[in-house]
């Protein structure tokens, strides 16, 4: 019996690697980064104390991520993302404002959400612009999807929030329904919310309006 594979967000691309990201990824990962394992994670071991925690998915080069746990030296973020040049970038980062409170996975997130974390215990969850998958053809690969959402919530603490954010129409309101059509989560705002000022402009965003793209942003709260 052939074993099925489930659709993945992403495709492992073989993009450049600067020397300075591949040297971070070679003697930084085992200071900052946790490997892959089928087995629950211990998160108060892991940080050395009990805090807030939060979930960072797809982090791309990293900046969001490091500026938001430098402003936040009080909470915890398990930071995870698949392709190489962006965890070199990120551990690069962390070294240099020498920040103590984040960890890297480079792994799939549905797996390490599957099989690493424990129900209930993040505070929050941020994924800021996800692959569009522009394409009509790709849309199965959006990572926002009924299925990834409710796994999400089983991991959220109750009062906890999903924070996402993207600058393409169609997958903001793709997202927008999926999300209010989850039974466990509530939208903190009308419809989209204004960018709270606790997630910063990134480098790619601020491309983007250049280029005349609204940027959208959905938080909703577990109930």
């Amino acid at each position: 019996m052939t074993e099925h594979r489930p659709i993945r967000s992403f495709v492992l691309r073989q993009g450049r690697v600067s020397t300075a990201q591949h040297r971070a990824h070679m003697a930084l990962l085992p200071k900052y980064g946790i490997p892959f394992e089928k087995k629950p994670l211990d998160l108060a071991g892991t940080f050395g104390r009990s805090a807030p925690m939060f979930l960072e998915i797809g982090f791309g080069m990293g900046e969001t991520t490091a500026a938001i746990a430098r402003e936040n030296p009080g909470q915890d973020y398990i930071a995870v993302e698949v392709h190489t040049p962006g965890v070199g970038s990120l551990l690069k980062q962390l070294d240099e404002l020498e920040l103590t409170n984040v960890r890297v996975i480079q792994h799939d997130v549905v797996e390490v959400l599957q099989h690493m974390l424990p129900p209930e215990c993040l505070d929050g969850v941020h994924t800021f612009f996800p692959d569009p998958w522009p394409k009509k053809r790709h849309h199965k690969r959006r990572l926002i999807q009924p299925e990834f959402i409710a796994l999400l919530c089983r991991h959220l603490k109750p009062g906890g929030y999903i924070h996402a954010a993207t600058d393409w129409k169609d997958y903001a309101e793709q997202m927008l329904t999926v999300f209010s059509n989850e039974p466990h989560l509530i939208n903190t705002a009308a419809s989209f919310a204004f960018r709270p000022e606790h997630r910063p402009l990134t480098k790619f965003e601020q491309r983007g309006l250049r280029l005349g793209h609204e940027v959208r942003d959905l938080i909703f709260q577990k109930k």
